[in-house]
């Protein structure tokens, strides 16, 4: 008898978020010593010192469960946002608030999920997993979302939409009369989810968060998270804003404890320390320019990237970005090789301070020769 198939086609050829290389992998593979991350956009300045403290403070109490109702988390994002603690959720960083989202609002084999093309991989895998089908809408010029052609690409199926603001892996974002036009467009019933993970670092003039166009429509989610310039990618503390409504929904789906201990602590205290954000905001400004002076000094060599309003810069290259990524490595630096998602000829680079930023450039140069003299053998 011949046995049942373990899992549906959409699970079956679904592939798997790959995570950054971790320092510990390399130097155990490859025996190198003070290597650098520049692949996973985590802050050079480390955790937010207010966070330090107050997790430091309560560790002699990680004998006991989370708070399930994340109470303190929820007041703290009410608080800084001034809304309603009833129209907040919070999750195991805001990758967790994604896939609740979909799973809470799509229904399973019938509804469709509306992507920009080049966008975080994490929207297609959990719309995937929740059998929604995935229609993806190519990017404009300049790699930024063309909202007009995803307001198009929304039909009477269509349940969500997502628009990452600013956008991972292009670093592009959305300016504010273009996205206030997009949120009016879209027909009330579709879920509109702006995904604001690198909120903190935008300095465009013509940048507005989607949290103050909540009043354009009722079903608008709009997530953060203070993985990046809070520095607390390894706690793990998400939270969405919505219409009370929307939330509730989410709630009967939330896992329990979903918020650790340390996360619950950590938020209130990194959200009241705006002046390390602003330090990171600085750290991040002056990396961003020593990298593209750099990268500008290699520019006869084939070499661009990407104007960015967050804390990575989307590197193009003359050869494949697979085999740079490679032979970075071999210098101890990690960047980020773009060819899952399309980008084959593209590297993301974090950015960081200038001592980190010059390492980088020349393992980059140095990179490049290799890679290009065996081309031409």
């Amino acid at each position: 008898m011949k046995m049942k198939r373990l899992v549906g086609p959409h699970i079956e050829s679904l592939k798997p978020y790959v995570p950054g290389k971790p320092l510990e992998e390399l130097e155990r593979e490859l025996g190198i010593k003070n290597p650098i991350k520049l692949a996973s956009n985590e802050n050079p300045l480390g955790p937010s010192p207010k966070a330090m403290e107050a997790m430091q403070a309560f560790m002699e109490k990680n004998h006991f469960y989370p708070d399930g109702a994340a109470h303190n988390m929820i007041q703290a994002v009410a608080a800084f946002h001034d809304v309603d603690p009833a129209q907040v959720i919070t999750g195991n960083g805001s990758n967790e608030l994604l896939t609740m989202a979909v799973r809470t609002f799509g229904d399973y084999g019938s509804d469709v999920a509306v992507i920009s093309e080049y966008s975080f991989a994490a929207y297609a895998i959990v719309s995937q997993a929740q059998n929604l089908e995935i229609r993806r809408v190519p990017m404009a010029e300049g790699y930024t979302f063309d909202l007009e052609a995803m307001a198009d690409a929304v039909d009477e199926r269509t349940k969500i939409v997502f628009v990452a603001n600013p956008n991972n892996p292009t670093g592009t974002y959305v300016p504010a009369e273009a996205l206030r036009a997009f949120l009016k467009a879209v027909p009330e019933e579709v879920v509109v989810l702006v995904d604001e993970a690198y909120h903190d670092y935008v300095t465009a003039d013509d940048y507005q968060s989607a949290m103050e166009m909540r009043d354009l429509r009722e079903r608008l989610i709009v997530t953060r998270t203070l993985s990046k310039c809070y520095g607390l990618a390894g706690v793990r503390a998400g939270y969405a804003v919505a219409p009370a409504e929307m939330v509730n929904r989410m709630n009967r789906l939330r896992e329990p404890f979903n918020c650790n201990s340390m996360a619950q602590v950590a938020l209130p205290a990194a959200l009241d320390d705006q002046e390390f954000v602003a330090r990171s905001v600085a750290v991040n400004e002056e990396g961003r320019r020593v990298l593209e002076e750099g990268l500008a000094r290699l520019a006869d060599r084939g070499v661009s990237w990407i104007p960015s309003q967050t804390n990575f810069l989307l590197v193009g290259l003359p050869v494949e970005g697979g085999k740079v990524y490679d032979a970075m490595l071999q210098k101890g630096v990690i960047v980020r090789p773009m060819g899952g998602y399309g980008l084959a000829k593209w590297l993301r680079i974090s950015l960081a301070d200038k001592e980190k930023m010059d390492r980088c450039l020349r393992a980059l140069e140095s990179a490049l020769d290799e890679v290009q003299a065996e081309v031409t053998i």
